[in-house]
């Protein structure tokens, strides 16, 4: 189960802290069990700091505290604080994935029939598209609803989530497309036929949790293949 340590410390030399705090994290390189660490400055009153740590275990978190530059970074610590840090144990009992599912919310909504839904609760004003298939980037969510218009004026858009793995500010999510070919696609006129193709996207949030930025590959030659656009092969 995960571990999260809450370090509550008031300082007026948090220039001098934040380099000791460098310093330990030199010093335990390849030792620390710590897997993410934030601090947060108290926006009412800015002698105040919280420390966020996250450890994969308790008994991980133990190990950490038990190193001896530990023992001496704490001493040190103290010496630098207003009044004594307080500590706060938690075993994390939900940790909600919002950027996972917002990526797979953008999927679901490209896919809903009809109009496409807004995607500003979404999407970043700013957001910029790479895709291949594109001698440009896409950039705006304007010009990505666009894009969004263009495949579903062609097809009627199912996406399956297959997987997605997210890490810091990245989700990547492997996916699946089907559709029927009903309209106009890449100069190709409807064909009527049922298509699958795979693909993977990777997407970048900002700190507001909108998506940001994106990075897609798909299989786009086996996609023209089944729309029958490409010339057999010659035996």
């Amino acid at each position: 189960m995960t571990f999260v340590q809450l370090i509550d410390c008031k300082t007026s030399r948090f220039d001098e802290m934040d380099r000791l705090m460098d310093t330990w994290v030199e010093q335990t390189r390849g030792k620390r069990t710590a897997t993410h660490a934030v601090v947060g400055k108290d926006r009412s009153d800015a002698s105040h700091f919280i420390e966020i740590v996250e450890f994969p275990s308790y008994e991980e978190a133990m190990r950490n505290s038990n190193l001896p530059e530990t023992d001496k970074v704490f001493r040190e610590l103290v010496a630098l604080c207003d009044e004594m840090p307080t500590f706060t144990d938690l075993d994390v009992v939900r940790d909600e994935k919002l950027y996972a599912a917002t990526a797979r919310q953008f999927f679901e909504t490209v896919g809903t029939p009809g109009d496409l839904p807004p995607l500003n609760g979404l999407m970043a004003e700013s957001y910029h598209d790479h895709d291949p298939s594109n001698e440009q980037d896409v950039i705006g969510m304007d010009a990505m609803r666009r894009e969004a218009d263009m495949w579903r004026g062609a097809f009627d858009v199912r996406f399956t989530i297959e997987d997605q793995i997210s890490e810091d500010d990245r989700v990547c999510t492997r996916w699946t497309f089907a559709g029927t070919h009903h309209g106009d696609f890449m100069g190709l006129p409807p064909t009527g036929r049922e298509v699958t193709m795979t693909g993977t996207t990777v997407f970048r949030f900002d700190d507001d949790g909108k998506i940001a930025e994106g990075w897609w590959q798909y299989d786009r030659l086996g996609l023209m293949s089944q729309l029958g656009a490409l010339d057999p092969l010659e035996t």
